[in-house]
């Protein structure tokens, strides 16, 4: 099997997507401060993608597009290139081609492993000794685990309503977990005094730039496990939006590899109702400042003030595409719909995927003979 090598990373800077301002990618960064926007690394555009042939089904088959500068500071559990699968049945009743991107396989039970696999390497490579992190329970699980498999200190803050899987999944890797009253919110304010308190990394969504760089290998994926032709329309259940932007980060660079021609996919952003500050950003074109979260049996669409909501509503311009909700119910009657016609045990996120194809379909937003891809972001049973 094809190993990986040294000096493997063919990025070349930290620049912010707003300015152009340049930051300097060998020292920790959190964010491009000059405009309040996430950091994206940038990477040298020549590469030839026959270079894949062969390698570890890993998302370290991307490794010159990723951040790390040293092979050696690598920490992997196997994360990446989760299955596709056609949904032939809610294809054959729906009349478009629907197909499933299930993140559940990955090591930790969901897409979060991604971000956090190269999040997690490239503090070993810059020298962080703990990480800080408020997660609503798939990412701090994750983080747990990579610090543990990194000799990094973790802590984790979460809502005290967080499912106890997820709260004993930190404990078990030996994290410091930190239960709060309220929603992510209130998390992300208090791992920010902790890490001014204890010199700790912050590692909330977006406010530091790589979380995003493994995020958008689901994007590379996708290309490659279709032979380099992107779907119609992909349907992303969207919290922070760290997935959303990642892959359309990753169809970008791409496009400038020469890896993919044609019109980029249109990407659908679906929250649920109890939760669903983009949607209003989208069709009001500002947040209400009355505005309240509550809970969701979604918890990982429970973001009620995502730091890059700017962003996510830049992909939805540049795309063509759009923003829908969907209710409690319809959560778990998704779940219900997709066990019994397809065997497959969603997510409450990944059944809001489906469930808003059901509605763009209602609508004719997607049209017949279309290729749709939805989106599973974890393990039904981490919910249990």
């Amino acid at each position: 099997m094809e190993t990986v090598q040294s000096g493997i990373s063919l990025v070349t800077a930290l620049q912010c997507p707003v300015c152009g301002k340049i930051y300097d990618m060998h020292v920790q960064q959190t964010y491009a401060t000059c405009c309040q926007q996430p950091l994206f690394a940038q990477y040298t555009p020549h590469l030839d993608k026959q270079l894949l042939s062969g390698r570890t089904p890993s998302l370290w088959r991307y490794r010159e597009l990723l951040p790390v500068l040293d092979a050696r500071n690598i920490v992997s559990l196997g994360e990446g290139w989760t299955p596709l699968l056609p949904l032939t049945a809610v294809s054959r009743r729906t009349g478009v081609s629907v197909s499933l991107k299930d993140e559940s396989r990955n090591p930790t039970g969901s897409f979060k492993a991604r971000g956090i696999s190269v999040a997690v390497s490239k503090a070993k490579e810059l020298g962080i000794k703990h990480c800080i992190m408020p997660s609503a329970g798939n990412a701090g699980g994750a983080l747990s685990a990579y610090c543990a498999r990194a000799g990094i200190r973790a802590t984790v803050i979460m809502p005290e309503l967080t499912p106890k899987t997820l709260q004993e999944e930190c404990r078990m890797y030996g994290a410091t977990l930190i239960l709060v009253p309220g929603l992510l919110d209130a998390c992300g304010l208090l791992a920010r005094q902790l890490a001014e308190q204890t010199g700790g990394f912050d590692m909330s969504t977006l406010k530091e730039p790589y979380r995003l760089e493994g995020k958008k290998t689901m994007g590379y994926e996708i290309a490659e496990q279709r032979n380099w032709k992107l779907p119609d329309v992909i349907i992303y259940p969207t919290g922070g939006g760290t997935g959303l932007i990642g892959m359309w980060k990753a169809f970008r660079e791409m496009q400038q590899l020469g890896w993919i021609e044609g019109p980029l996919p249109r990407m659908v952003i679906v929250q649920t109702e109890n939760c669903a500050p983009m949607i209003q950003l989208f069709k009001l074109g500002k947040i209400a400042e009355e505005f309240r979260a509550i809970r969701t049996r979604a918890f990982g669409l429970a973001v009620p003030n995502p730091f890059a909501k700017d962003m996510m509503q830049e992909v939805l311009q540049q795309s063509d595409g759009t923003a829908l909700t969907v209710t409690e119910e319809e959560l778990e009657a998704g779940m219900e719909e997709i066990a019994t016609a397809e065997g497959l045990l969603l997510c409450p996120e990944g059944s809001a995927t489906y469930m808003g194809l059901k509605k763009l379909i209602e609508k004719a937003w997607v049209h017949p003979g279309e290729e749709i891809l939805l989106f599973n972001t974890g393990s039904w049973f981490k919910y249990c």
